[in-house]
This record gives structure tokens, sequence and C-alpha cells, in this order.
């Protein structure tokens, strides 16, 4: 009987997933076609965020019954974050980086290394752990939720951090997608520099796409050109954790050995990339709208749900405000420096 009911738990922690996950993704496609107050649209608050917080309300429920504990070993959350993230490299085209303009690659360059060197030094003079200071770094620095989620694959981080900083992006991504566009008309930018602003600027690609719909057609496709390029170097950046803190837990002066580098490296990093290669050849679609692309939704969904019913308020509690304040300063010098490389780079000035 004993043997039977330590079966059935997993199945009922992974049922249990599945049934939040549909709730989430029935109430994302409610507000999707929505237009909410100050005429944001319904599609800019994306499923991660209903995910995380059915979730929340999920595992509060399921702690107030005493059942928590029960159905926690069938809560597979890096299986379904690891999954989606493969299935989002299925979707992603590496000659993008031969195709796309000039600027929108040396603008990616610049920008992931300024804002990630610079995020990397304000959290630590913020005295933040280090695994979510590489979370919250490669989020604000790449592209927000999935940068997130290949990081804290990269450096073991705890589920709390990634919901943490996935909240975080989402919160900002939104009414920087309206304040964005107002800011730019305000400043006369020419469309395709505004464009190039909330390709580096926005955290989420859908805020960024959205921002560029608001603003106009080129400043669309400048920014989603921008926001692609940025995406494809996320393996790259997940490689570089994982050495860094192999390096770390080999000790100072010490040189990793491969198999320590290969432990900590994140595996489905290299599924992500040969999707990607994939995809580039045109040996598979997982483009919108297909089903490879509905699928890696569904296991995001699934992963957030899970986020949310494993999240701990002590946790939360106990990283306090620092991150927040220190995620704003980043945020604040990611606006202004990408205004600044925007408008030399597509204005003009060197193309």
């Amino acid at each position: 009987m004993e043997k039977k009911q330590h079966f059935l738990y997993p199945v009922m922690g992974l049922l249990v997933t599945f049934l939040l996950g549909w709730v989430a993704w029935r109430l994302t496609r409610w507000i999707y076609p929505m237009t909410l107050p100050f005429q944001i649209p319904g599609k800019a608050l994306e499923y991660p965020m209903w995910a995380a917080l059915v979730g929340l309300l999920g595992g509060f429920f399921l702690r107030k019954l005493g059942k928590f504990e029960e159905v926690k070993s069938g809560i597979r959350t890096e299986l379904f974050l690891k999954v989606g993230l493969i299935l989002l490299g299925a979707g992603i085209d590496l000659k993008i980086i031969l195709h796309a303009a000039g600027g929108a690659i040396i603008q990616t360059l610049i920008m992931i290394t300024s804002v990630f060197m610079f995020s990397w030094w304000i959290t630590g003079k913020f005295g933040l752990d280090e695994k979510l200071r590489a979370v919250l770094s490669s989020a604000v620095s790449i592209c927000g939720v999935s940068a997130a989620i290949a990081a804290a694959g990269s450096v073991q981080a705890k589920k709390e951090q990634v919901t943490y900083v996935a909240t975080l992006v989402i919160l900002v991504a939104l009414p920087m997608m309206v304040i964005s566009p107002l800011i730019a008309q305000a400043l006369h930018l020419p469309q395709a520099v505004a464009g190039a602003w909330f390709g580096g600027n926005i955290d989420t690609t859908a805020a960024v796409v959205g921002a560029g719909t608001i603003f106009g057609e080129e400043a669309q496709k400048i920014a989603s050109i921008v926001k692609s390029t940025q995406n494809t170097l996320i393996g790259l950046v997940a490689f570089l954790l994982a050495v860094y803190f192999a390096r770390k837990q080999a000790g100072e002066g010490t040189k990793p050995s491969p198999r320590l580098i290969w432990d900590r490296f994140p595996k489905f990093v290299l599924g992500f990339v040969v999707a990607s290669v994939l995809y580039s050849l045109g040996w598979i679609d997982g483009g919108k709208g297909t089903a490879i692309d509905a699928l890696k939704n569904w296991f995001f969904t699934f992963a957030f749900v899970g986020m949310g019913m494993d999240f701990s308020l002590k946790e939360l509690n106990a990283m306090g405000t620092r991150p927040i304040i220190a995620f704003l300063i980043i945020t604040l010098f990611n606006t202004l420096l990408a205004l600044g490389v925007a408008w030399v780079i597509f204005g003009g000035w060197l193309f």
C-alpha cells in the first residue's frame, strides 16, 4: 500500500501541474484580445506571469490543505524548463547574424556586454547572491525570461530566484512598452532609431514588438531584428556562465577540469543550439504559430506553474528589496545606453 502511495504522489503532482497550466493558458487567451486601461494590449501580459500567479494560488491552497508535500515530487519544473528552452531554439534562426543589418549586430554586442558588466557590478555592490546576480544580469542584458531560465541552468540557481527575476522583468516591461513609444514620439525619434531603442531596451520579445507596433511599422521591424539578434546569444552566455562558476567551484587560481565544466554546463543548451541549427537549415520549423512553438509555450507554462507552486514567501522575504532597487537602476542604465547606441548606429552616424 505504501509503495502505491509513493507511485501516485508524483502522478498527482503532474496532474495538478497540467490542470493549473490549462487554467493559466485559458486565462491568457481570454485576456489576450482585450484592450486594458491606458490602451495596454492584453497580449502584453504574457503567459509566464499568469502561469506563475495561478501556480502561486495552487501552491497556497495545497499547503493549506496539507497536500503540497505529497504532490511535490511530481512538480517537474526543471524538466519543463529544459524542454521548453530546447524547443525555443527551434524558432531562432542563426542566419540572422549574417542577414541582419550590421547595426543590429553591433548594437547587440555593445548592449549585452555593457549591460551585463554594469549589472554584475551594481548587484555586487548591493551584496546579492552570485547566482541571483547571474540570472538578473542575463535577463536584463539579453532577452528577459528566456535568458534568465538559461542562466539559472548554468549556475544552478534556486527556483525562487528565477521566479523573482521573471516577475520583475514582466512587471517592468509592461509599462515600458507603453511609455517608450511616448518618449520616442516626444523626442521625435526616427522610426529606425525608435525601433532599435525598443529592441535593446525592453526585456521581453512580446513587449518589444508591442512597442514597435504602437510607434510604427518600420519601428516594429527594426525592434524585432534587434531583439532576435540578442536572442541568438543565449547559448553563448549560458556557456560562459557555466565556465565562470566552474572556476569558482574549483577554487581561486585553480583551472577547472573539462569534467567539472561539463558537469556544470546545462546540457539542454546543446539541444537549444542543435535545434537552432536545424531551424536555420530549414529542416525543422519552430516559428510562431507552428506545432513546435505551441508545444514550447505549453512546456514553459507548466514550468512557470511549477515555479509558482514551489515559490517560498520566506525565500522572497529573505531576498528583500535590494534586488528590486538594483533591477531598476540597471533598467535605467540600459534605457539610457540603448537610446544613445540606437541613435549613433541607426541615426545615420555609422550607416
